[in-house]
């Protein structure tokens, strides 16, 4: 794999079409139009002959249950028709149906000036519908929208004829979807070439969430359908958080040939796509000071024998930009300003404070040690050094009294029930501190946890889980460590100090609500745990087929078993963005009361 700055492309365009990687935000129709607005004019000023939005562009996506609303269908249609920009465009709108009887559309439509038209009049109309609804994993577009039955075409514009399809149109061809659709859209696209009509490219208007190594799969996606079609293909996608979805950019075309260029993740901004020449494309950063900008401007450039899988160190370094990403645009795109969250000293803390740091910016971030009695110094201490090295304000508040106090007050209840009744109010006490910063200083607190200690329970309800997001809440045990050492990477590239130091890296995890307290004392070693999880829940083996892989069993049912009891805190549990195949929230439905018992 090989990466193509801006300078090195050429500036000869002669088919030319900018792939808009917009930012958008859910309902902002506003916003939106104006962020197209921007970024038409720079596909435009860069030689564009035409531009192509995201899916749902100008409502943006997910837009949920605001679909079920009549005048959001009206409006946000009224506003893709009426966009005045610069060049032909092709923009993802929902669409209006023709009885109230009847769901809308997700939906493209043609606006801008057209070539040849009197009077340069806007010859704005629909020119695709989606055809393929998923309703998988985290979608659930049959409960908004009519399917089409037909693929969608756009002639003349910006002098070439154009296939049109929406996001998952293009998935079926690949045979990359759970189950076979009805109909395919690429071959019906490419049935109508054998009949005669030819098309100088096909697109595809698309908001594909992202996970780990989720562009190989697309890149997968498009090369089939250049080849099923024998002409370009081109895949336009959002980039950006919106609530606990992510989505990556890396926008992209394919040749026939198997070449592939791939824009930027976590960019805004535009692909300009070179049909005749892979080279010749480059691409452009939207530098608004609202802008999501985050990792290089580098084009990739795969030749046709690159599968566009990334090494474990790129992974890594991606997955670290999409959690900044999600709680960076959480807090934008909800009007949040600065963050609270408790600084223990241990590596979810530690971690979570580097993420938030990069997301907000380190002087709108506040650590708050709040050390007991059965604190050790030294997490005092590396709580002390993370918060320094980060340049985030940093305040120690004991819970030593509150503690006693409570424990003397309620000390009937608690000689007499579970012994993590006593453990869990210091969790608690520590939620009323962070809390209460939260709403004196007008702050979101953020949530600490991992998903690893999520999917055992190894959490409390309103201690530890009090907050308004939760960054690392998909990201097992053994990545957060991962993630540290990006962070301090490149921390050392800056010659700025480590966030994360030896001490919280090396020391044994543990929660530090009782004497010589250990994280294995309750739980398997995290290596172990984390993989038995992945294993389960993203690749849905059972405790059978996973003991057959040479884990023990009885480990195994605990670690399930544990799963499905603590089902009602994960129900429970602030947004985090996905960046694993299957995180908890909206592409997890367990029930919370059922007999299910992987013992049995």
């Amino acid at each position: 794999m090989t990466s193509l700055s801006l300078n090195d492309c050429g500036d000869n365009l002669p088919r030319c079409i900018g792939l808009l990687q917009i930012d958008a935000t859910v309902g902002d129709l506003e916003g939106n139009s104006t962020r197209l607005l921007r970024l038409a004019e720079l596909a435009k000023s860069y030689g564009a002959d035409m531009a192509v939005s995201t899916e749902l562009a100008i409502c943006g996506y997910p837009p949920r249950d605001l679909l079920l609303q009549p005048d959001f269908i009206n409006l946000s249609f009224s506003k893709a028709k009426s966009l005045d920009v610069p060049l032909p465009m092709l923009v993802g709108s929902p669409v209006p149906s023709k009885d109230a009887r009847n769901l809308p559309a997700n939906g493209v439509v043609r606006s801008g000036i057209m070539d040849g038209q009197p009077n340069g009049n806007n010859t704005n109309r629909i020119v695709a519908k989606k055809q393929l609804l998923p309703s998988y994993d985290v979608f659930d577009e049959a409960r908004y929208f009519q399917a089409s039955n037909r693929s969608g075409l756009c002639r003349s514009i910006g002098n070439m004829d154009l296939g049109v399809t929406i996001c998952e149109d293009a998935w079926q061809a690949s045979g990359m979807t759970p189950s076979e659709y009805s109909q395919d859209p690429i071959e019906s696209l490419a049935e109508w070439g054998r009949q005669g009509v030819n098309l100088d490219a096909t697109v595809n208007l698309s908001a594909s969430p992202y996970h780990s190594d989720k562009v190989s799969s697309r890149i997968e996606v498009c090369r089939k359908a250049a080849q099923i079609l024998q002409h370009p293909f081109l895949l336009a996608n959002q980039v950006g958080g919106n609530d606990d979805l992510l989505f990556d950019g890396c926008s992209l075309v394919a040749w026939p040939n198997g070449e592939v260029v791939v824009a930027p993740s976590w960019q805004e901004g535009v692909l300009i796509v070179d049909l005749d020449e892979a080279k010749n494309c480059r691409w452009v950063a939207l530098t608004e000071e609202d802008a999501l900008l985050i990792g290089n401007d580098k084009l990739k450039f795969l030749s046709s024998d690159m599968d566009g899988h990334e090494e474990i160190d790129d992974l890594i370094e991606d997955i670290t930009d999409a959690v900044i990403t999600g709680l960076a645009d959480y807090c934008r795109k909800s009007g949040i300003k600065s963050i609270v969250l408790g600084l223990s000293g241990g590596i979810d803390s530690a971690v979570a404070a580097c993420v938030a740091a990069a997301a907000v910016g380190a002087e709108n971030v506040l650590g708050i040690a709040m050390p007991s009695r059965f604190s050790s110094r030294h997490s005092l201490d590396d709580a002390k050094h993370t918060a320094q090295a980060l340049g985030i304000d940093f305040k120690v508040e004991s819970i030593d009294g509150l503690h006693g106090e409570l424990e003397q007050q309620i000390s009937t209840i608690l000689q007499n029930g579970n012994p993590v009744a006593s453990e869990n109010i210091q969790s608690r006490l520590r939620g009323i501190i962070v809390m209460a910063h939260a709403n004196a200083e007008n702050r979101m607190a953020i949530a600490t946890g991992n998903k690893s200690e999520l999917a055992q329970g190894y959490c409390t309800l309103y201690g530890d889980m009090a907050g308004g997001y939760t960054p690392l809440g998909d990201l097992y045990k053994m990545q957060v460590y991962a993630v540290a050492e990006v962070f301090n990477r490149r921390a050392k590239a800056k010659d700025a100090e480590e966030p994360v130091n030896e001490s919280t890296m090396n020391k044994p995890p543990s929660a530090e609500l009782a004497p010589n307290q250990l994280d294995e004392d309750s739980l398997p070693p995290y290596q172990t745990l984390d993989e038995i999880l992945r294993l389960h829940i993203e690749q849905t083996m059972d405790a059978d087929d996973i003991a057959e892989l040479g884990f023990s069993r009885d480990i195994v049912l605990e670690v399930l078993s544990r799963l499905e009891r603590n089902e009602h805190k994960r129900w429970q549990m602030s947004p985090a963005p996905r960046v694993t195949g299957k995180a908890f929230g909206q592409g997890w439905r367990r029930p919370l009361a059922s007999r299910h018992d992987w013992r049995d």
